[in-house]
Formats: C-alpha cells, structure tokens, sequence
C-alpha cells in the first residue's frame, strides 16, 4: 500500500489489527475492513449524522475521522447496542415509539442518544430536540424519536432505581 500504517482499534470490544491507508476515513474502515456495516455513509461531509459512533465515548463524524486517528482508541458502533438477542432500552423504545421509517438515519441517532443519555439521564423534549440538532432525519418529524429517547430515559432510570 502506498503511504499506510499499522494500526490497532478496539471496536465494540474486540482489538483489531490492520493496515491502512492514512487517507482510509474511518467509515469506510468500520464497513469495508471490519464488516460493521450499520455505520451509515450519507453526506461525507460530517452533517447529516448517519456516520456517527463514539470514539473514546464521545460521538464523532466517523466519515470526517481517518481511522488512523483512531489508532489506540476505544469505538463503539451501533452493533454494540444489542445484547443477548435483546435490544437495548433505547433501541426499544424506538421500536415501540414508531421512533423509526425508512432507518438510514436511525445508527446515527442511537449513537448519538446514548452518548446523550448516559450524560443526561433525566432530559426533557427541549433537551432531547436539541441533542438531536446534528442528527437528520427526512422522514419521521422526529416526534417519534423524541418521545422515544424519553420513555427510554424513563426505563433507564426505574431499572438503576
């Protein structure tokens, strides 16, 4: 490969070790060397939000993000979120909220909502609409979503109780 390195990334848990080319946006390193495709490609220009994951717990742009930047670091995709054939509290209250339509948007937000969540365990709409703010969405209005981060801000909180 011209101009590539080495790097090691720890995605979802597991270490992976691989060469890459420095120019490989880490978007197309999540889906074409790891084969984590529910990180979504829309804009390529870090707006719409589809592509987000969080890297070191904070949400990032993984199609602004070269996956050499990620060398060392800990990244979460939205494959992370389900467990044990249960989806996880958020991911449910999506379901039950009718909080999804067509879907592409739907890994962006959830990464983005539970970097919000575990910040905010208590938000109101307000909060939640303002979260949501780097996050498109061209078919739901967003009501669902919103409501949907609520009762699963909700259900978070009785089960910690």
């Amino acid at each position: 490969m011209a101009d590539s390195r080495t790097i090691t990334v720890t995605v979802n848990g597991q270490a992976h070790t691989r060469e890459v080319e420095t120019r490989m946006t880490l978007v197309d390193f999540l889906r074409h060397e790891l084969n984590l495709t529910g990180t979504h490609v829309g804009c390529e220009h870090g707006v719409c939000g589809a592509c987000t994951v969080l890297v070191g717990g904070a949400s990032a742009r993984a199609c602004l993000m070269l996956a050499v930047q990620c060398d060392g670091q800990e990244v979460a995709t939205v494959e992370s979120l389900a467990g044990g054939g249960k989806l996880n509290p958020l991911q449910q209250a999506l379901q039950d909220c009718h909080g999804l339509q067509c879907g592409f948007c739907t890994p962006g937000m959830l990464m983005t909502l539970t970097e919000f969540l575990r910040e905010h365990p208590a938000p109101d709409e307000a909060a939640v609409r303002d979260a949501l703010t780097g996050n498109i969405c061209r078919c739901t209005g967003y009501q669902g979503i919103v409501d949907a981060t609520l009762a699963a801000a909700k259900r978070m909180r009785e089960t910690r109780s």
